[in-house]
């Protein structure tokens, strides 16, 4: 038996013999998944799935077909890495065939984009259960209404099992993600990693809004009780997903959103967190979701007999991580969209131990920080990383910004401007020295939300400031309910004259990363940059 689906795969080209299973829920897609052999149900509930040797995005494996549409809007160079019309159309044919060959296949017709003027229709094919499923739970879902008559503007076809030819088909190994923006169609092969058709969707909206004057944002987002949106950029691993899922506040979306002249709108309906290491403790809101009926773990380590999930456990993956509908945070805004944001707070974890917990900064700063994206890796979070190195991701999303990111740049300085937004810098990341030295720790995350909260509430605008040596930003002197000696980076390590040097050699890093843009920006955002002695 075929399910209908209102704009056939065959009015797309895709012709095929496989029982298609459309717009399936929860329940029905946890039962093909357990039935095909794809994962287990832990003992609380969740769905827990392995990806293989893909715990992660193959980011090197990602294309974009350059033709006359992308050739002068796309920002060609490390990240955004051509493929000819030529090696997508063979990479099509090949994709196409196999899809003709699959006994079953999973459809999800969805939204990129809650505010209904900004969405795009985007219809997902899978060859997973739960690929589905977890597509399904991250994108914004129609209504029974909305699906009828649903025409798919643009279509993701998903096959793990598919194996590229770098040779026919002009990538780099046998995984491949192509976007091709002028066909609408992204071929993603070779991984069962879920995230890539995320943030595929993630990149077509990057690509697309600007032009109508919206803002894209890797960012999380929340609402205060006084109507007051925050936006939280941030990396992998800065406590973007975290920080933002907080009691007192009601969460609009913990990754992806848009930021147009009335809103500030999730792109979608769920949210997708790191899993290691998770603990009641620190972030119950999301470790409540590791109970519940519906999540999807990947790469959390469980127990095959008892069905117990152990999160403490990477020996599958550091970055293991659980999808759910935003509905599974309690306070998590019904339309997932709020009013435009009354303040920016930019995370970073700097493993330097050079930055202040949180700064204040002009709307130049903001501006120098956004196209600098900062964070730094260490020991444990990547294989390979034994000293800290900093890592730079303009935009705090370079992967997915197919513009030049002074497109978005200039779209975040304009709403600053225009809204009077208040712009803050955080470190969630260590203090008294560098990550990798003896006895230091990470800034303590109930630190972290009272700086947040004195900022959102405004107190903090009220606090005594102290220009920063360095960066030049203002720092708090004192804020109540927070220990003195962590505002003050310098004063906080053993040995100043070390604290000295290692805050030269980051600026510096700063400063020799920003020269790609030197010549893109106005005097205000070069003079915004940090100061080397």
């Amino acid at each position: 038996m075929t399910a209908s689906l209102s704009y056939p795969l065959a009015r797309q080209g895709i012709e095929t013999e496989a029982e298609i299973f459309a717009n399936l829920g929860t329940a029905p897609l946890v039962e093909h998944a357990v039935g095909n052999g794809e994962g287990m149900l832990s003992a609380d509930g969740p769905f827990v799935v392995e990806t293989g040797k893909h715990t992660g995005r193959s980011a090197k494996d990602k294309f974009i077909v350059k033709d006359t549409e992308t050739e002068n809007t796309v920002w060609w160079g490390k990240t955004n890495v051509p493929m000819t019309p030529a090696h997508f159309a063979a990479l099509k044919e090949d994709f196409l065939k196999a899809v003709a060959e699959k006994d079953k296949l999973y459809v999800a017709d969805l939204f990129g984009g809650s505010q209904p003027e900004h969405r795009v229709n985007v219809r997902v094919i899978n060859e997973f259960a739960w690929h589905n499923l977890f597509i399904r739970t991250l994108l914004v879902r129609p209504t029974a209404e909305e699906l009828n008559g649903f025409e798919p503007e643009y279509t993701i076809i998903d096959l793990p099992s598919f194996r590229a030819d770098p040779e026919r088909h002009g990538c780099r190994s046998e995984t491949v993600i192509a976007v091709n923006f002028t066909e609408k169609l992204i071929l993603i092969g070779g991984t069962a990693y879920a995230g890539e058709m995320k943030k595929s969707v993630f990149g077509i909206l990057n690509y697309l809004l600007p032009t109508k004057g919206v803002m894209p944002m890797h960012c999380s987002a929340n609402i205060g009780p006084d109507g007051d949106t925050a936006v939280f950029f941030g990396l992998s691993g800065t406590g973007k997903t975290t920080l933002s899922a907080d009691a007192s506040r009601t969460l609009i979306g913990d990754d992806e959103h848009g930021w147009s002249d009335t809103a500030v709108f999730n792109f979608e309906g769920g949210c997708y967190a790191k899993m290691i290491r998770l603990s009641a403790e620190a972030e119950p809101e999301i470790f409540a979701t590791t109970k519940r009926f519906g999540t999807v773990l990947e790469n959390v380590v469980i127990d095959p007999v008892t069905r117990q999930i152990d999160l403490d456990d990477n020996s599958l993956a550091e970055n293991s991580r659980g999808s759910y509908p935003i509905d599974f945070i309690p306070n998590s805004s019904e339309k997932n969209l709020g009013p435009v944001p009354k303040n920016i707070i930019f995370l970073t974890a700097d493993a330097y131990g050079v930055l202040p917990p949180i700064a204040r900064l002009t709307p130049d700063q903001a501006m120098y920080h956004f196209l600098s994206g900062y964070t730094a890796r260490v020991a444990g979070t990547e294989i390979g990383v034994t000293e800290p190195e900093a890592a730079f991701s303009t935009c705090f999303g370079a992967p997915f910004m197919p513009r030049h990111p002074t497109v978005y740049g200039n779209l975040l300085k304009e709403r600053i401007a225009k809204g009077g937004v208040k712009c803050w810098l955080v470190n969630t990341g260590w203090s008294g020295g560098k990550a990798t030295m003896e006895g230091i720790k990470r800034m303590p995350i109930k630190a972290t939300r009272a700086l947040l909260n004195a900022a959102l509430d405004g107190s903090l605008n009220n606090a005594e400031f102290k220009e920063d040596p360095n960066f030049g930003f203002e720092v708090p002197v004192a804020v109540a309910g927070v220990d003195s000696k962590l505002l003050d980076p310098r004063g906080a390590w053993a040995d100043v004259a070390e604290y000295d040097k290692t805050a030269q050699t980051l600026v510096k890093q700063f400063i020799d990363n920003f020269e790609q843009f030197e010549d893109h920006v106005d005097e205000g955002v070069r003079k915004a940059a940090p100061v080397a002695a």
